[in-house]
């Protein structure tokens, strides 16, 4: 990894600024997306790239760091950054949550993948990491347009890694559960369950550059989680009657 350049969205908090400080680690010097100034600035003095201040929920914002990208597209990319939606299925939404949502979870990376890809087609080598959620795999009550938003990231990193495996561009999905990030107050829910307990971001983020080394296409963290994923797709009723009463 060494001598690569990476770009990590939502890297001045939570799995992004782990991410970011692991790939710098692995040699590469990579540049932080976030919205927060200061926090953006200390983590790039961490990881020998830029701070670039970006609101990918703003279309003009979302442009000119595409159109920046696309100029000097990265070796690495990590679609990280990420919102949170809590509400019960029957709740009044005005539109601008579920709006912001989706274009923070969906639009902005598919449209910074579809900036940076036709250069590391060209070159014939790139690594794309979309950061998805154990709650797109498994669907989680009062989070269902979340859930959805994570789901369509990562059905649409699946269908690009088909698409561009062959031609030297790698994909990863990363699944990860509940995170000890600052994720949970910024939705307006503390996470407050007592289990599964939250793993540490730097957990995460190590497993995240394990799967860019070894070119793998998913990583679930923690890997007990394959056991809810796997009960969900061989006896989908069973599970369902499991997690509405355990939750």
């Amino acid at each position: 990894m060494t001598g690569t350049r990476s770009v990590v969205t939502g890297g001045s908090s939570g799995i992004g600024l782990a991410t970011a400080r692991a790939l710098a680690r692995a040699g590469s010097r990579v540049d932080v997306v976030g919205r927060d100034p200061e926090r953006l600035r200390a983590a790039a003095a961490d990881t020998g790239g830029e701070a670039l201040q970006v609101d990918l929920t703003a279309a003009a914002q979302r442009a000119g760091l595409a159109e920046r990208l696309a100029a000097r597209p990265p070796d690495i990319l990590v679609h990280n950054a990420g919102r949170g939606l809590v509400a019960d299925a029957t709740a009044a939404d005005t539109g601008q949550g579920l709006t912001a949502l989706l274009e923070t979870n969906v639009r902005a990376p598919v449209e910074l993948t579809t900036a940076v890809l036709p250069a590391m087609l060209a070159r014939g080598r790139g690594h794309l990491v979309f950061v998805g959620s154990i709650a797109g795999v498994l669907g989680v009550a009062h989070e269902s347009a979340y859930a959805a938003s994570k789901a369509a990231l990562m059905t649409y990193a699946a269908g690009l890694a088909a698409e561009v495996r062959s031609r030297g561009v790698v994909v990863t999905v990363v699944v990860p559960g509940v995170v000890d990030t600052p994720f949970f107050e910024r939705r307006g829910a503390p996470y407050d369950r007592v289990f599964p307990r939250p793993v540490p971001p730097a957990l995460v983020a190590e497993r995240l550059v394990e799967a860019v080394l070894h070119d793998r296409a998913t990583v679930v963290v923690p890997r007990w989680l394959h056991l809810p994923i796997a009960l969900r797709a061989l006896a989908p009723g069973l599970y369902l009657r499991l997690a509405t009463r355990f939750g």
